[in-house]
């Protein structure tokens, strides 16, 4: 199958997310940190440039429908759940972060996973094809700031003097974490509720 330009940068996302999750495990040095901030900023922008080139070339695809949202849920889910280590096995956690981000994780895996099984029995049971809306584009980028927030912040505060008080409280990353975790919420909600009526119990 020949892949037009929009789906190759979403596959391209796809293949970058291991490439950014092993460069931010494989150490704690400053360099990683930076690598692995660029690796994701770079797959982010593949994720605003996939989607113009398709609608002003007109090469809009289910496929593009179905795997472009997928490729967001590796990227975003697997950079959360890299912050969420590395920021409980630092050697002073902030702790109001770790339990406010540990939630928010959770309530992210659980959305995606709720929508992501919604889209697949719609699809097979009625053929529609669940594109993302305003308030999942909404939610994609308040997950992409809150990762680039809770990767910039630190790197800078712990690196930089004269930021104790950003070392200490990471406010930033933990007002990013709430919004992210918020939005996350009400789109899975709005989504559940507007396709719940192709869900047949009795099938």
């Amino acid at each position: 199958m020949k892949l037009n330009l929009p789906n190759q940068l979403t596959v391209l996302r796809l293949l970058m997310v291991p490439v950014f999750v092993i460069v931010m495990m494989v150490s704690d040095a400053l360099w990683a940190d930076i690598v692995g901030l660029v690796l994701f900023i770079a797959a982010s922008l593949t994720d605003m440039l996939d989607g113009k080139i398709a609608r002003k070339r007109n090469l809009i695809t289910d496929f593009g429908k179905f795997l472009d949202p997928l490729a967001d849920k590796f990227m975003v889910i697997g950079a959360l759940l890299v912050i969420l280590y590395k920021s409980l096995n630092r050697a002073e956690p902030n702790r109001l972060f770790c339990i406010v981000f540990f939630w928010a994780v959770l309530i992210v895996i659980f959305r995606e996973l709720a929508v992501t099984s919604m889209r697949l029995v719609v699809s097979g049971s009625s053929g529609i094809v669940i594109a993302a809306n305003m308030l999942g584009k909404i939610k994609t980028c308040t997950q992409i700031a809150c990762v680039i927030l809770c990767i910039l912040e630190p790197l800078l505060a712990y690196n930089l003097e004269g930021l104790d008080f950003f070392a200490d409280y990471l406010p930033l990353s933990t007002v990013s974490t709430v919004a992210m975790a918020f939005f996350t919420l009400w789109s899975g909600i709005s989504y559940i509720r507007s396709y719940w009526k192709y869900l047949d119990p009795g099938k």
